[in-house]
């Protein structure tokens, strides 16, 4: 894989996101609950007019509807999990998920329709240092970089 675009911040982070799923009807987020599941909220809150579904590491079964309300994005009803778009969140790359990436691929072939788009949502090079961007074939990884600091009185 390539870099073909640079940007910072969060709204860029998602802006990258949209781009990518700009011709998509329906996305697929896959993650780890409690980490990656408010990213899943946030990135589909970015594209509320498509279709959002997120699936609980790789059990199909857990997909539910991302759906906006008074409160924002949350999960709501069961939802079927075929998808223009399978965005794999980066938390699934922790070993305390213990997600092997052979696993991966045959969710996402389960999941993914013919001719949609493989994406990788991560920060701080997840799916790099994982080595999954060698194991999985990605269309495309929008990696975000984390940096920050504390001011105190």
């Amino acid at each position: 894989m390539r870099k073909v675009k640079e940007f910072s911040g969060i709204t860029e982070n998602i802006l990258a996101f949209k781009e990518e799923v700009a011709n998509a009807n329906k996305i697929t987020f896959a993650g780890m609950p409690g980490v990656c599941s408010p990213f899943a909220e946030l990135f589909a809150y970015a594209v509320r007019d498509k279709e959002s579904v997120f699936v609980t590491g790789l059990d199909l079964s857990t997909a539910r509807k991302v759906e906006l309300t008074p409160q924002g994005m949350q999960f709501s009803e069961d939802a079927d999990p075929h998808a223009d778009v399978v965005a794999l969140l980066g938390g699934l790359t922790l070993p305390k998920a213990n997600i092997k990436t052979e696993d991966v691929n045959e969710t996402v072939s389960k999941i993914l329709k013919k001719d949609g788009k493989l994406l990788g949502l991560c920060y701080n090079k997840m799916f790099q240092n994982a080595g999954w961007d060698k194991e999985i074939e990605f269309d495309c990884i929008i990696n975000g970089n984390l940096e920050g600091f504390v001011l105190k009185k």
